[in-house]
């Protein structure tokens, strides 16, 4: 397969530009269905006039259905997404940097997507569609999902579709953090249960929380009722993000915070905070999912991208929770390079 990549490159340099134009657009119809011309100009950021000559072989080659509600792929055109995205992905060289990651770490699936999000807002929106898509995938009855806070789940919540006729409902596995309410994790769980046509319910509680608020939240029927549905999810969503970053999103007092920074904190994840070899320094009173609960779900998720995230990434790896990791070319080459020093 490799040998023929390559060949392919010498003959065909602008091949898989071509190639990745045109599954782009079978891919947007995929997930986005039903769906009009001018929702696919937005998805892609191609031309309509673009789009219109694509839609026309697409059609003649009986990969996607046109109707007044929309367009929708075919089950040849399924069949073709995915062997062209595993020839796509191979032509890149994506696939080559998931294997050696897989080598690294014990997770049993990983998905790189090209860029880096720190610069580039759209690869964001990427990791979200590959998210979107891996559960379009798995997800074959009514589950509970639950979902932690940040941006890169809000990227997931904008891309959220209605998943395989399933009704999921939808959970935070925390309580809000930060002020910022549009990356927390009840607007978020709202955002894609109403994109899903699925249930949600919501945590109203603070993330951190004192001694004694702790004490009298637990006791609250419609909390504990909450964290039940949290309890009960199969499938986890979450991001990972930067230590000392989180520490100040959540105001933590100057004695913790001194801590973490001696104690080499480097990554956060559902209240916990990791040095780099995933040891946990550092726990916040929080309700909701607890890290040994991660050992219940079927499906842990972990979507994070950008250099910046890279360590931070890492260090979660290493507690051995992950059993899906999305992330961003440039995370993932940094993760390599770090660990062939």
């Amino acid at each position: 397969m490799k040998k023929l990549v390559e060949l392919q490159k010498m003959i065909y340099p602008d091949l898989l530009e071509s190639m990745e134009a045109r599954f782009k657009i079978l891919y947007a119809i995929f997930l986005f269905e039903p769906i009009g011309r001018r929702g696919i100009v937005e998805q892609t950021g191609f031309t309509e006039r673009n789009i219109r000559n694509e839609i026309e072989l697409l059609q003649t080659q009986g990969l996607i259905k046109v109707t007044t509600q929309g367009m929708y792929v075919t089950e040849d055109g399924k069949v073709i997404i995915n062997n062209l995205d595993d020839f796509i992905r191979e032509f890149s060289g994506v696939t080559t940097i998931e294997e050696k990651l897989k080598e690294i770490y014990k997770v049993e699936h990983i998905r790189v997507v090209t860029g880096n999000s720190d610069s580039d807002t759209f690869v964001k929106d990427e990791l979200g569609r590959a998210t979107v898509y891996y559960l379009k995938q798995i997800i074959t009855k009514n589950e509970i999902i639950a979902v932690t806070g940040g941006t890169t789940m809000a990227s997931v919540a904008e891309a959220m579709v209605p998943l395989n006729k399933h009704r999921c409902t939808f959970v935070p596995a925390r309580g809000g953090v930060g002020s910022f309410v549009e990356d927390q994790a009840n607007t978020i769980v709202a955002e894609m249960a109403k994109k899903e046509k699925g249930e949600y319910a919501l945590l109203h509680v603070p993330d951190p929380m004192s001694e004694a608020l702790y004490e009298t939240m637990i006791k609250e029927p419609s909390i504990t009722e909450t964290l039940n549905k949290i309890k009960q999810a199969n499938i986890v969503l979450h991001g990972v993000g930067n230590a000392l970053e989180m520490a100040k999103r959540r105001q933590t007092e100057v004695e913790i915070y001194n801590k973490l920074k001696d104690n080499q904190a480097i990554a956060e994840a559902f209240g916990y905070y990791f040095n780099k070899s995933g040891e946990v320094v550092h726990k916040v009173r929080t309700l909701g999912l607890q890290l040994e609960d991660l050992n219940s779900a079927e499906y842990v998720i972990t979507v994070a991208g950008g250099k910046s995230k890279a360590e931070a990434i890492s260090a979660f790896l290493e507690q051995e929770k992950t059993d899906v990791l999305i992330i961003d070319e440039a995370a993932a080459q940094l993760m390599l390079k770090r660990k062939n020093k």
